[in-house]
């Protein structure tokens, strides 16, 4: 044999041992099993945690005040004054019953009422304003309020404060 034909004869014969190990190697049907969770698809492997993670514990990190009857304490009546006084009943009724009085002040507009907020938004004598009610200790506070946010202290709205102090009196 030549030499030649034996080079083609071993490099075939490698040849084909390569591409038989290459074919064997790579055939599912050849395999043993699972190798480990690495070989499962991404969504399928088990979470990682490490092993120093842990949860601090916040069982007492805030407590929760326990509320009576489910509301919140109501704030102590502010003492009267001439932007605000104090009547006794309930918010929802004085809020109706203090709506039915602007009414009836000649020339007095209400611009919106918000009775979830306990406001009536009014304009008397070139002067706006908000006449809230909101519940405290003791019935509801009536009170005259500027835009500001401060008791409304202006001529019109002190005269509105007083209407509606004696009309809610009787």
């Amino acid at each position: 044999m030549s030499r030649s034909s034996r080079v083609v004869r071993i490099s075939s014969a490698l040849l084909l041992g390569f591409t038989v190990v290459a074919a064997l190697g790579g055939c599912k049907a050849f395999r043993k099993g699972p190798r480990g969770d690495y070989a499962l698809s991404q969504e399928q492997r088990p979470l990682e945690v490490p092993p120093d993670l842990t949860l601090p514990d916040t069982s007492g990190a805030m407590a929760v005040p326990s509320v009576s009857g489910g509301r919140a304490p109501l704030a102590a009546a502010p003492a009267d004054s001439q932007s605000g006084f104090t009547v006794p009943g309930q918010r929802d009724q004085v809020f109706e019953r203090v709506g039915t009085e602007l009414e009836a002040i000649e020339g007095l507009t209400i611009a919106s009422r918000a009775q979830l907020l306990g406001t009536y938004d009014v304009a008397y004598r070139d002067e706006s304003f908000l006449v809230r009610v909101a519940a405290v200790q003791g019935g509801v506070y009536v009170s005259a309020v500027d835009p500001r946010g401060v008791a409304a202290t202006g001529p019109a709205a002190v005269q509105v404060i007083a209407s509606l102090q004696a009309a809610l009196a009787r």
